[in-house]
């Protein structure tokens, strides 16, 4: 098997759409790059955030669910998701635009040999900006010109994904023996008396390709609702990659779905023993199959087959203004 890239993209819940909007663009500068609904629910919406042009492994993604509830935190979960800034200078600069926003945030740490800025959105989605300063590996992406961030201080996609589980022996067999990912090395918890995290990175490596993986005996099973994490996305890189994949899990006998035409990519989905969702998506055909690239995210987007019920659609959804000023 062809390794995986690393990090496609992750999806969370949030229970205000426009709310999310302003704090992901206006804040932390991202570029909304496609405003479509959620395919398996076209009566929210789902928000794709990335870089100028929605590359593979910047998208940062959530679905509305006006009633989602609390989340209550732990176990079998993607309990952190990390956001890559260029370097340490940078941080220096979240740290403050984050302080004048009032954002909840522990100021800047080092984690893993690296400096990070733990932060809370306004839903309490647990979040990391991680520097790049030392990383060696998978390429982050261009931030937007227009973006509300200087682009030389702009996210850049997504780092590692933290999955914290009750259990690690069943996910780390999932990690190494089906997936391509390896262990190459540890840090301590901050909790006292947990094992040490473990770092595994797939492909080029470096942030945009890690999961790190918290065993947690201390906690519950999580109970998700608006700020947890739906699921973790793998790049793979075509089509053809994809079915590959689809093979290997069935002969692996992993229960999967099938590959699934989302128009934006394929993807794949299963769940890792400890119940955390994967998926698996192509790096194309992209965002820009149905928006120029000027007007990415400005209007709702539904791929071909949601197209003949748009009215339909569009009277269930809350009016959320996308556009900008050109």
């Amino acid at each position: 098997m062809e390794e995986l890239k690393g990090i496609h993209h992750i999806s969370a819940i949030t229970a205000n759409a426009k709310q999310n909007y302003q704090f992901y663009t206006e804040i932390l500068g991202m570029r909304l790059v496609k405003k479509t609904v959620n395919q398996d629910d076209p009566s929210v919406y789902h928000l794709f955030y990335a870089d100028e042009r929605g590359n593979p492994g910047t998208d940062l993604t959530f679905f509305e669910i006006p009633r989602a509830g609390t989340t209550y935190q732990g176990t079998s979960s993607i309990s952190v998701t990390s956001l890559r800034v260029s370097n340490d200078t940078a941080l220096e600069y979240w740290q403050n635009r984050l302080n004048e926003y009032n954002v909840d945030n522990d100021g800047i740490t080092n984690e893993n040999n690296r400096k990070v800025i733990n932060f809370r959105d306004p839903e309490k989605q647990r979040l990391t900006l991680i520097s790049d300063e030392t990383n060696v590996g998978v390429q982050g992406g261009n931030p937007w010109a227009n973006s509300s961030v200087p682009i030389e201080k702009g996210i850049i996609g997504l780092g590692p994904a933290k999955l914290t589980v009750e259990n690690s022996v069943p996910t780390i067999t999932i990690l190494t023996e089906i997936l391509t990912f390896k262990h190459v090395s540890s840090y301590p918890s901050p909790i006292n008396g947990q094992p040490d995290i473990l770092v595994f990175v797939t492909g080029e490596g470096g942030t945009g390709a890690e999961i790190h993986l918290e065993e947690r005996n201390d906690l519950p099973k999580e109970r998700p609702g608006r700020g947890s994490v739906h699921h973790v996305a793998f790049r793979v890189e075509n089509e053809e990659e994809l079915a590959r994949w689809r093979e290997r899990l069935q002969k692996e006998r992993v229960p999967n779905s099938g590959l699934v035409d989302r128009f934006y990519f394929k993807s794949l989905y299963f769940r890792e023993p400890n119940g955390i969702l994967f998926e698996l998506a192509t790096d194309g055909p992209g965002f820009t199959a149905d928006e120029d690239i000027d007007r990415l995210g400005e209007s709702l987007a539904l791929p071909p087959a949601f197209e003949e019920h748009r009215l339909e659609i569009e009277a269930k959804l809350k009016p959320l203004d996308t556009k900008r000023p050109h």
